[in-house]
């Protein structure tokens, strides 16, 4: 493929999936299970906190969006990813590719969003506790989840707009899925656009880091001088921090691979580093709030039995 133009008629070969050849099945199966058990876990948690309106507070709120951005992230490399490992041809169209790239980055950088909002909740509810209904009021609730929403979608939507600039002079992707660097690498020519505003996205991203981990040394310096702050962290802020270092360990081997990774990385080796941050956080997370925070289990719990009853006494009847 030469200097292309018309990209309506570009497909890309996933080459990724020349390591899978042999074990087709198997992934299959596993990847099946995993995504049933990321939807179960994700969208019991969802219920949960939507259902029992003790629950109907902030930090729930937010856990709440975290599993609703797990569902819409993983909808757009799941079901593909199935699919290709029964086919015997693995491609993908611009559109689609450009699509998928759009929501996975989405998906990534919503989630830094999100933990960064959870961050400055968990400084309000701690260090200004007497204050924390006034300024975490359901305005301000809403206007934080709609701007953890928005402002990643509008720095993916200029990233995606400079990538489909691009001519390109290559149509092999050696990835399972699709994603910016990979196309960019395809170019005819370096991209210094692309360069730049990915520094600058990435230097954004690293921003909301360091925001995390200053309202945590804060929280610690304030949790410290009391026993209930302390109780307070130890229920509600070590969750956060283990999503948060499960998020971003993630995320760092796939992009630090992806712009610095060596050709002589075995595949299978590279498939895994591409693919765990779509495995590893959307399934973990929900595990570690439904497990520590009390509320949360204990309510999940009871209306588990509740649904138990009632299909018995419908079976009865």
């Amino acid at each position: 493929m030469r200097n292309t133009s018309n990209f309506s008629f570009v497909i890309f070969s996933l080459s990724g999936f020349s390591a899978t050849a042999n074990y087709k099945i198997i992934l299959f199966s596993l990847t099946f299970l995993c995504y049933c058990l990321i939807i179960c876990v994700n969208m019991a948690l969802i219920l949960t906190i939507i259902l029992d309106q003790n629950l109907h507070e902030p930090m729930y709120a937010f856990i709440c969006n975290l599993c609703m951005n797990v569902l819409y992230g993983t909808a757009a490399f799941y079901p593909k990813f199935l699919i290709d490992l029964l086919s015997d041809i693995q491609v993908i169209s611009y559109e689609g590719c450009l699509l998928q790239v759009f929501v996975i980055y989405t998906y990534a950088t919503i989630d830094f969003s999100v933990l960064a909002v959870m961050a400055y909740d968990r400084c309000v509810a701690i260090c200004r506790p007497l204050q924390y209904h006034s300024v975490m009021s359901v305005r301000r609730t809403a206007v934080l989840i709609g701007l953890s929403w928005l402002v990643p979608l509008c720095c993916i939507v200029v990233i995606i707009t400079i990538t489909s600039t691009l001519k390109l002079c290559g149509s092999r992707i050696d990835k399972l899925y699709c994603e910016n660097w990979s196309i960019v690498k395809l170019a005819c020519s370096t991209s210094r656009a692309n360069n730049i505003v990915g520094l600058i996205f990435i230097a954004f991203y690293c921003v909301h880091v360091i925001f995390i981990v200053c309202s945590y040394v804060r929280l610690v310096n304030s949790a410290l001088k009391s026993q209930e702050g302390r109780r307070k962290f130890i229920q509600t802020c070590v969750p956060h921090l283990l999503c948060l270092l499960n998020v971003t360990a993630a995320l760092l081997f796939d992009v630090m691979y992806s712009r610095y990774g060596s050709a002589s990385v075995p595949q299978s080796v590279r498939n895994f580093m591409a693919i765990q941050f779509l495995m590893m956080p959307p399934l973990l997370n929900p595990i570690i709030y439904g497990l520590i925070l009390t509320q949360i289990r204990y309510r999940m719990v009871a209306l588990c039995l509740k649904a138990g009853q009632r299909f018995k006494l419908r079976l009865k009847a």
